[in-house]
């Protein structure tokens, strides 16, 4: 009789922003408190922050998010928890083809399920080696920080933890970039060659956090250059945007809409709009720019706004997941352990 499979000792815990349990009020007063409450998202002292978020944000903002989640949510539920999952489960199997024994995970770091819960159940089933991938490609302070934040707040909790190694970014890998022009060229096929233009919008951070050194500009920078040399696409065929502005502060511009608008006006008929910083689409790809940004671009006179779906479940993107992870696994025990009668 053949023995049993031992559990992995090794895991993968993807983790990404998070997303509210449900499209409801309640449901984003819990999870904007939470995500608006994080003092690397809004660096304001807590005194003068909280009576702000509290008084006013919470009370009047989630039934106008809950609003638009609802025109996204899917019968499985958020987009971004759907796509999220879906990269867990295929990563476990392609690192499995490659001869990975290893555990995959995947944690949001607002709402469910938490990257304590899932260290936790990691732990439990054995795993005594963690390796953290954000769903971040780009370094930044507000998000990739943040989730080394909580895995240090479970780490400083717990009597005994796992062994951890944490990517910061990879922005510039050579499998990341493949899969963002693999998928652009897909979308070039489907839809009988290039737009006038290529807009790659990326989510916006405050220019301060640039100032004081968030190195997120530069590298959304590197990652869309490198992009347009993979497409042969000179400067005057791309532009590099930045959207989900949040506040009166002055964020890394130029904005996504308002270049949108600009370029309709100016005389450009088609555009081809994607967001290379999204893994997976979400409330900020669906709503914000595949509904809002389309709206404006076509009611200043542009004709055609083609949307390019993030990589999602791409057999590109996931295979750019195994080769980061890979990597990052190297040295530590994950081959496949050989059974004996």
């Amino acid at each position: 009789m053949p023995s049993p499979a031992l559990p992995p000792s090794t895991a993968v815990l993807l983790c990404n922003l998070g997303t509210p349990d449900a499209p409801t009020a309640p449901a984003l007063r819990r999870y904007l408190a939470q995500f608006l409450g994080d003092p690397r998202v809004v660096e304001i002292p807590r005194l003068a922050w909280w009576p702000i978020l509290h008084g006013i944000i919470l009370r009047t903002r989630p039934r106008r998010s809950a609003a638009k989640y609802a025109t996204v949510w899917t019968p499985e539920g958020s987009p971004l928890a759907v796509w999220t999952q879906r990269q867990a489960t295929l990563l476990r199997g392609w690192l499995g083809e490659a001869g990975q024994h290893v555990a995959v995970q995947y944690a949001m770091r607002y709402g469910n399920p938490s990257i304590a819960s899932q260290i936790d159940a990691l732990q439990a089933a054995g795993v005594q080696r963690v390796l953290v991938l954000p769903l971040y490609p780009q370094y930044s302070s507000t998000t990739t920080a943040s989730i080394f934040d909580d895995v240090a707040a479970f780490v400083r909790r717990a009597r005994v933890y796992p062994e951890l190694r944490f990517i910061n970014s990879y922005h510039d890998h050579p499998a990341y970039i493949a899969a963002l022009a693999a998928s652009v060229r897909a979308h070039w096929a489907r839809e009988g060659g290039p737009a006038d233009k290529l807009v790659m919008s990326f989510h916006g951070i405050p220019e301060r956090n640039v100032r004081l050194g968030d190195p997120y500009a530069d590298e959304c920078r590197t990652t869309a250059r490198l992009l347009a040399e993979a497409l042969d696409l000179d400067e005057s065929r791309y532009a590099i945007t930045f959207q989900s502005r949040f506040g009166p502060a002055q964020w890394l511009q130029p904005y996504t809409e308002p270049t949108l608008v600009a370029l309709a006006q100016g005389g450009t008929k088609r555009v081809d709009v994607m967001c290379p910083g999204f893994p997976g689409d979400c409330l900020e790809t669906l709503e914000e720019i595949n509904d809002e940004a389309r709206e404006a671009f076509l009611h200043a006179g542009g004709q055609e706004f083609r949307y390019i779906p993030c990589l999602n479940d791409s057999p590109a993107w996931i295979d750019a997941l195994r080769a980061i992870a890979q990597q990052h696994l190297s040295g530590w025990p994950t081959a496949r352990p050989v059974l004996f009668d």
